[in-house]
């Protein structure tokens, strides 16, 4: 059982069931409830949830009766829940129910519904939830929420309709959370025209005190308007509201348009009645419906109401109301309406105008056209040149050139083809037919008396004023409309190309939800695609699922949207799914959404999906094989996956595929990264060993990491190469190539050879070679070449290290000359190196200089101040920094506090130590593992252990340990002076930090428990040891062996000695002879024998007392199968130890 996976957890239980062959329940109760408790403490990796469920597992195998604690199922299903193992604790209720464990497994389940919901697997939820039903168990409120409001946004509605009633039923009162669930889960109901469901649903909520909103029984409203007016009327007035003005003129608009405008009022006052305020587009509606009807009279009639309401008509009513005068003949009224409508603020547009030409056009008075035409120019809704015929862009205007209309005079005496009369009394007809002629114009006049927003939206979107279309959507609401199929689709295929409009499709698909099921594929591909690209992956993957659910074809771009969105959000169980079902899809992006994709499944470290893409692409584009193979390598490279990388391409190298340059260089460059450099240079020499180098930028990464491993000469062939690339690149003329080379090189801000000075400075200050440095340096400042900070650095280090602090002062002027901006860093690199090399008088001067120059101390230089200071034992000028830096909010480093903070507790400052240990604590920042050995120390050097222990226990109560925190030394401490418990607190703390104690630090433990003459628990900590693979040390296998042996168990010390063999350690004589004296106190001459013969294995003799004595109880036995058997056995004995048979005594003689 993995009990040493989870021993990091809760070590101080784990650590009594190492020794254990098998566990009884009350032991597994106890691990779960300690690692529960760990779990609410700090966060366990799921790993150890792993392991955990492992033991449990493996508990229940081992023995046919052993049974679980109900206790321990509840809180094994509570952990694995808890880290996301939904399935596991499912597993788990099973079995308990087949064994017939009774627990209380309603939490348990509510758990796994919460857990199931929120990673959006719907179906496992309700399947639970089923489970629940079917045993009486009553889920919680916020469980009965979570699962409505995921099956509403998955649109489920049957579902979301089965459990918002099982919770109805329940007859609990409802909060405001579940009244926002409700209210979405009756949306969903008339969405899906189950108007009836939700009113009978809303009046049970009602019942349970629920208060629907205006927004849901708008919801319900919507839906009768096209099923029973009369019931929404009684639905309304038993909930005592009214509709709000959206819902009542949809109603309105579809009675008038089933039923005529005078139904469509009846209804207008009943709904005043119970509360409803009409608005200017409500009496827009009846204005406009009268004018078809042709009740003009009605029309005006409604008018004058809005008016004498303050509202305001709209341009709508005046183009019904002008349409309908044309119609009737009354084209002389027109105008009168016009002005009015200019008088009331509202600016005629080019549809106005064309409603007058087509009634001018109809009543045959084509001078008012003129005059319209004119007013048109003026208003520069069209152009006209001065000897364009008025008429005839009339007729364009009315798109009745097709027609060929023509205005003639009759000359005829009799008039016989005259029409009508213009103002000059001519006699004039038109030259066209007739019939179509009236019947388009006729057309005008009927298609605006009441606007067709179907039609508009349409038009705009031909246009392709996808914008303007968007914006016709929100006036056609006001009018109760509603977009056809088509022309939703043309809508929403215009707005998923441009991003900007993405989020207009979003808002046009929840004013309109039911089209979503009608789109076709085409469109829910764009749209899914769409939403994507601007980050609204939940929403894609909606429309996606309802795409799945009607079989509809996925593309492959929208397949590759959808992944690559996934990735980005992180949601790798909905990206498994997609990618299995891309798989099945016959899916395969092209080479460019490959790069993309890859890189994303690389940051998602799915490397198996990245493989089955590989090999994807290589069947199906062989063509492009070593394009898709650079594409692969490149991504894996540089999204932190270099080995595998590595080993794809020694895969590779073994079939005796060849790689290129690229490919080579994709991986060098990944491998550098992650600092893999050994590999790096391997692969190089590869490379060059094939007479192929790195492309330009992987050459100028390798060229300073070949010169810190001592690869100078591969570095400067690297160097070389590059110029020399440059130089034919110059020659050659292609002077664009050579600039790109040289622009490269010095994006790192160096010449090409600056950079080879200064790697070559900082190789000779690392083998300090003085006498190159300073030739090398000189060359660098003669050619006023940059000296890069390494190099500052590796120079400052050998001269302080060699007592030249002169030379390094000197540098520093020159660097400080040449970068005034950098300055700091090149004071806090030679404040460094002087305190290092002891020079802290020159620190002084340097500070005074930098004080003059006005330049502010920083953290760093702080830092390095306490530190250097307290290393030249000047600890009054590193204390005055360190509390100048604190008081400053800058926080010291572990390096700088253990520093200090040792030197004090060296010199027996500890009250200095605790004052500044005190403040560290209050600002809730680490002192770091060294320090808190320190102070602690010292507290014991002056016997003060119960402070040292509560220091300790406070450190950890407060979080304040780091986590490389190593307390060897205190645990030996602290054994030595009797706290065992406390040193195993320490040690626990170690482990449960993932640090693991020295064996020291388990022997001196072990060596506590045996002087206090607990066995049991100091080989609990030796097995402890043996499965961590630590080595206790000779005096601790003494000890235990001895300790067994004077508890009177010696088979058990045996065992002991048999363990030392097994782990490669030799058991000292003393030990064998203990375990013996052991057996033959108990009279067991046997085992006593059998352990001589193995002591003489190991090279030792018994003396001869324990040898007799030996003999002498074998002789005496009263075994006598035993003495015979054994007779064979004393012989060897008195062989092994120097003594001959008599046989072989005989043969000696004779």
């Amino acid at each position: 059982m993995p009990l040493l996976d989870i021993s990091d957890v809760i070590p101080h239980v784990t650590r009594r069931f190492l020794r254990v062959l098998r566990l009884k329940p009350e032991d597994v109760l106890e691990m779960l409830l300690g690692f529960q408790c760990e779990c609410e403490r700090v966060a366990v990796k799921s790993t150890k949830v792993e392991s955990l469920w492992e033991i449990f597992k493996c508990a229940n195998e081992q023995d046919k009766g052993f049974r679980h604690f109900p206790r321990s199922c509840e809180v094994m299903a509570s952990i694995l829940v808890r880290h996301g193992m939904f399935r596991e604790a499912q597993l788990l209720l099973l079995a308990m129910e087949r064994q017939g464990i009774s627990m209380d497994s309603s939490k348990i389940f509510v758990s796994l519904i919460e857990g199931y919901v929120g990673v959006g697997d719907l179906e496992r939820a309700v399947l639970v939830y089923d489970q629940m039903r079917e045993r009486d168990l009553v889920p919680s409120l916020l469980c009965y929420r979570a699962l409505v409001d995921l099956s509403v946004r998955m649109k489920r509605t049957q579902l979301a309709f089965r459990v918002s009633l099982d919770l109805v039923e329940l007859g609990i009162s409802v909060s405001e959370g579940e009244n926002a669930s409700f209210e979405n889960v009756v949306r969903l109901l008339c969405t899906d025209g189950m108007i009836r469901e939700a009113r009978n649903f809303i009046r049970k909520l009602m019942a349970l005190g629920f208060e629907p909103s205006s927004f849901v029984l708008n919801e319900i409203a919507l839906g009768y308007c096209e099923q029973d007016f009369e019931d929404s009327v009684r639905c309304f007035a038993e909930m005592k509201c009214s509709p709000n003005v959206l819902t009542g003129n949809k109603i309105l608009f579809s009675l008038c348009t089933g039923f005529g405008v005078e139904r469509a009022n009846l209804f207008r006052l009943k709904l005043e009645r119970l509360g409803f305020m009409p608005d200017e587009v409500t009496f827009g509606i009846l204005i406009c419906w009268c004018c078809r009807e042709r009740k003009l009279s009605g029309a005006f009639n409604y008018l004058s109401e809005l008016l004498s309401r303050g509202l305001k008509p709209n341009i709508w009513c005046y183009h019904a109301l002008i349409s309908a005068l044309f119609k009737e003949g009354m084209w002389e009224h027109a105008q009168d309406i016009l002005d009015e409508m200019v008088d009331m603020g509202t600016t005629p547009v080019l549809s106005t105008f064309k409603i007058l030409l087509a009634g001018y056009c109809r009543a045959r008075r084509f001078d008012e056209v003129k005059v319209v035409i004119h007013e048109m120019v003026n208003r520069g809704l069209i152009e006209s040149s001065a000897l364009e015929d008025p008429l005839s862009k009339a007729f364009m205007v009315l798109e009745l050139k097709t027609l060929s209309v023509r205005l003639k005079r009759d000359n005829d005496v009799e008039f016989s083809k005259t029409e009508f009369f213009d103002n000059l009394g001519n006699g004039l007809y038109l030259d066209t037919d007739l019939d179509e002629y009236d019947k388009r114009v006729t057309g005008i006049l009927e298609d605006s008396m009441v606007p067709d927003f179907d039609f508009l939206v349409r038009k705009e979107c031909s246009n392709g004023n996808f914008k303007v279309a968007y914006s016709l959507t929100g006036e056609m609401a006001r009018w109760g409309q509603e977009l056809s199929l088509s022309v939703v689709s043309a809508l929403l295929k215009g707005l998923c190309t441009p991003r900007s409009y993405i989020k207009l499709c979003s808002s046009l698909l929840e004013k309109m939800p039911k089209l979503v099921n009608q789109l076709d594929q085409e469109v829910l591909n764009l749209l899914v695609q769409a939403y994507c690209k601007i980050g609204l992956t939940h929403k894609g993957w909606l429309i996606f699922n309802q795409m799945l659910q009607r079989n509809l074809t996925i593309n492959s771009e929208t397949f590759t949207a959808l992944i690559k969105g996934l990735c980005k959000k992180e949601n790798l169980q909905n990206l498994h799914d997609c990618w299995d079902f891309a798989l099945n899809g016959k899916w395969l992006p092209g080479l460019v959404d490959c790069i993309s994709v890859v890189e994303c499944l690389c940051h998602c470290g799915m490397l198996k999906e990245v493989l089955e893409l590989w090999e994807r692409m290589l069947v199906l584009n062989p063509e492009s094989r070593l394009q898709v193979l650079h594409i692969f390598l490149e991504k894996l490279s540089l999204t932190g996956f270099s080995s595998i990388a590595h080993l794809f391409v020694e895969e590779l190298l073994q079939h005796g595929c060849a790689l290129d340059q690229i490919a080579y260089s994709h991986l060098i460059k990944g491998l550098c990264k992650e600092q893999m450099y050994k590999v790096a240079f391997a692969v190089l020499d590869i490379m060059l060993a094939r007479k192929m180098v790195p492309c330009l930028d992987v050459s100028l990464i390798l060229i300073p990491r070949l010169c810190k491993a001592d690869k100078l000469q591969t570095a400067i062939e690297l160097m070389e190469n590059v110029l020399t690339r440059a130089d034919k690149f110059c020659v050659t003329g292609k002077a664009g190539e050579a600039a790109n080379i040289f622009e490269n090189m010095l994006s790192k801000g160096l010449l090409p050879d600056a950079d080879i000075y200064n790697m070559l400075l900082q190789q000779f200050c690392h083998t300090k070679n003085l006498k190159k440095v300073r030739e090398l340096l000189g060359v660098v400042i003669r050619k006023t070449a940059s000296l890069t900070i390494s190099s500052y650095r590796s120079y400052v280090r050998l001269m302080c290290l060699e007592g030249k602090v002169d030379y390094a002062l000197s540098l520093k002027k020159v660097m400080v000359q040449e970068s005034k901006s950098a300055s700091i860093i090149l004071y806090n690199i030679l404040i460094f190196y002087l305190l290092s090399s002891g020079e802290s008088m020159h620190v002084k001067k340097v500070l005074n200089e930098l004080q003059e120059e006005g330049l502010v101390l920083n953290e760093v230089t702080y830092n390095f101040l306490v530190y250097g200071f307290s290393k030249c034992k000047d600890v009054s000028t590193g204390m005055h920094y360190l509390s100048t830096m604190i008081s400053k909010e800058l926080r010291p480093s572990y390096r700088s506090l253990s520093t200090v903070i040792t030197f004090l507790c060296d010199v027996g400052e500890l009250d200095k130590v605790l004052e500044l240990s005190r403040e560290i604590e209050l600002k809730g920042w680490i002192l770091g593992s060294i320090a808190q050995n320190a102070i602690v120390e010292g507290l014991l050097f002056q016997d003060k252990v119960e402070a040292a222990k509560q220091f300790l226990d406070r450190m950890v109560y407060k979080g304040l340990t780091t986590q490389s925190i190593s307390y060897d030394n205190l645990i030996k401490r602290f054994c030595c002076l009797g706290r065992l418990d406390t040193a195993i607190d320490l040690l626990n703390v170690m482990l449960k930090k993932g640090n693991m104690p020295s064996s020291t630090s388990y022997d001196s433990v072990i060596c506590g428990f045996c002087s206090r003459n607990q066995l049991n628990q100091a080989m609990d900590f030796h097995a402890e040891m043996l499965d961590r693979n630590l080595k206790p040390s000779i005096n601790t296998w003494d000890l235990l062996v001895k300790q067994y042996c004077k508890q009177g168990q010696p088979a058990e010390a045996a065992k002991l000695l048999l363990s030392m063999v097994q782990v490669g350690e030799t058991p000292t004589r003393l030990m064998y002879c203990s375990v013996i004296d052991g057996y033959r106190l108990e009279n067991n001459p046997r085992k006593a024998s059998e352990l001589m013969q193995m002591m003489q294995q190991s090279g030792y003799e018994p003396d001869f007392d324990t040898h007799w004595s030996l003999i002498s109880n074998l002789s005496n036995s009263s075994d006598k199968d035993y003495n015979k058997s054994s007779q064979g056995f004393l012989s060897s004995l008195l062989a092994g130890s120097g003594f001959s048979s008599k046989k072989d005594l005989n043969a000696k003689l004779g």
